[in-house]
């Protein structure tokens, strides 16, 4: 079998929605113990200083707010889930999409709340 390289790892990762992301990291956690994300998050800190500002965030919506449909298109658009996926991630006010860059969760953050939902990034 051949080895896979980073390059082509990420670039299957680019071609996957969110809900098929989350099984994959699930699946490592089984396999190998370890929980993928977490040493991702806990890399960059172990190396850092401690009051400097996280590389990576999570964005997450803390209430859809009276606007909900539009919340659901643009979580929708975002994440590239289905419409029903959107719409659990919205009513149960779930993660929008984890361990990102900080510009990019600024921009999705003002996507989200330009359609009405408070978000939290973490």
């Amino acid at each position: 079998m051949a080895k896979l390289t980073k390059e082509d790892f990420i670039s299957s990762l680019k071609e996957m929605n969110l809900l098929e992301i989350k099984e994959l990291v699930d699946a490592m956690k089984e396999e190998f113990g370890v929980d993928p994300s977490a040493v991702a998050v806990a890399a960059p800190v172990a190396g850092g200083s401690a009051d400097a500002a996280p590389s990576v965030v999570t964005v997450s919506i803390a209430d859809a707010g009276a606007a909900k449909v539009g919340v659901i298109k643009v979580v929708k658009e975002i994440t590239g889930l289905g419409l029903k996926e959107a719409k659990d991630i919205v009513d149960n006010n779930g993660v929008v999409k984890e361990n990102i860059p900080t510009a990019e969760a600024d921009e999705i953050k003002a996507k989200l709340e330009e359609a009405g939902a408070t978000v939290e990034v973490k």
